[in-house]
């Protein structure tokens, strides 16, 4: 059925990685282009947007027309990318409602970019984007479907979507309001899949000019544990295959052999395939080119963080992200001289925080932001 084989398979929590193990292929396993991607016209926000051309070209300047005032996400003139959606805050919080005064910031207009765990989807997500929208700040939301890492052209696609992540976001923050107020980010990242994107996303905003002073804080939910460890690759990946596999036999009426079985002994099929995924992270990882990628990436995360405020939230029953090793990151972090805020919740799952503590979950949310806009003012 298949002309070639699908031996091209993308390391799951990175997906700015483009990995290929098929036979006769380039020595060079990993690639990654300097993308820069030129949008075709689309209908104005939140309609329906059309394809993306990409360019391989140079980095544009900040007097390019894509970084020009005109470049606003929320104005007909806007154009957009098809895979990244915006979702703005009301206009009555925005312009001086008592929310969006809460964390000290009404002289600025925040964006926070939600970068989802593998396999979530943006309605997975549509709970962190009303909690923000609510508070008068925008959303961007940016996920990596499970389905995405098993087609033959994965690596090109999210990578290109990567990279136009980056000049979206770029194009956004470069400008100032109508009215004067500065632009700024906060990132929310989920999982080990959206601590990578945000680590490919920063070693490119530090190639740019103007860029990584704009974040104004660093959430990470259920991720940064240690990117060189198969058996956490592994974990991620399995729990994402099972729970498609899940999702999609629940709803028959009829249940097929494989559901059964499923049910029957779920312990033996996540056995067999954590097994499978770890023999094959553990090649791919120690691979040169992957392993210098991934530094690379964790280098711009660990070794030059922005300096503004970190919050980790995790638990100690997270099956997929070791707590330890969390723990771990933040000591380092503190080490580097970043303020680094963190809640341990216990009992819930992974990526499941905030739907168990849903009031806790706020709390922390709430007071980190104001704690990142007070740094700002002691600067």
């Amino acid at each position: 059925m298949w002309k070639k084989p699908l031996y091209k398979l993308l390391s799951f929590q990175n997906p700015h990685l483009k990995i290929s193990t098929m036979g006769g292929a380039s020595s060079k396993a990993l690639t990654f282009s300097s993308v820069i991607t030129k949008t075709t016209p689309t209908s104005p926000f939140p309609t329906k947007f059309t394809r993306t051309h990409f360019l391989k070209l140079p980095q544009r300047s900040q007097n390019d027309i894509l970084f020009r005032a005109s470049a606003n996400p929320f104005n007909p003139s806007f154009h957009s990318i098809s895979s990244i959606a915006w979702n703005k805050a009301p206009e009555n919080i925005i312009d001086g409602g008592e929310k969006s005064e809460a964390f000290g910031a009404k002289d600025k207009v925040i964006t926070v970019v939600l970068l989802g765990w593998l396999g979530a989807k943006p309605k997975h997500l549509k709970r962190y984007v009303e909690w923000n929208n609510a508070r008068g700040i925008h959303a961007i939301t940016f996920t990596v479907e499970a389905k995405e890492l098993l087609w033959f052209d994965l690596g090109a696609r999210v990578e290109q979507r990567i990279a136009e992540l980056e000049n979206e976001l770029a194009r956004w923050v470069l400008e100032k309001e109508e009215d004067g107020r500065e632009r700024c980010f906060i990132f929310h990242t989920f999982s080990n899949t959206g601590w990578f994107v945000y680590g490919a996303l920063l070693d490119g905003f530090q190639r740019r000019e103007g860029l990584t002073e704009k974040i104004r804080g660093v959430i990470i939910d259920s991720g940064s544990a240690d990117p060189l460890n198969p058996k956490i690759w592994a974990a991620g990946f399995a729990a994402a295959i099972l729970k498609k596999r899940n999702s999609s036999t629940n709803g028959l009426e009829n249940a097929t052999t494989d559901s059964k079985l499923q049910e029957e002994e779920p312990g033996m099929i996540e056995a067999v395939l954590l097994s499978a995924l770890e023999k094959f992270f553990k090649f791919i990882l120690n691979k040169p080119d992957v392993n210098r990628r991934l530094r690379t990436i964790v280098n711009a995360v660990m070794e030059h963080p922005p300096p503004c405020p970190q919050l980790y939230l995790y638990s100690t029953a997270d099956k997929i992200i070791p707590y330890k090793s969390i723990e771990l990151r933040i000591e380092e972090m503190r080490k580097k001289g970043i303020k680094v805020f963190s809640f341990n919740f216990g009992t819930s799952s992974h990526v499941d925080h905030y739907r168990a503590f849903p009031n806790i979950y706020s709390s922390e949310l709430h007071n980190f932001l104001k704690e990142c806009f007070a740094a700002i003012k002691q600067r």
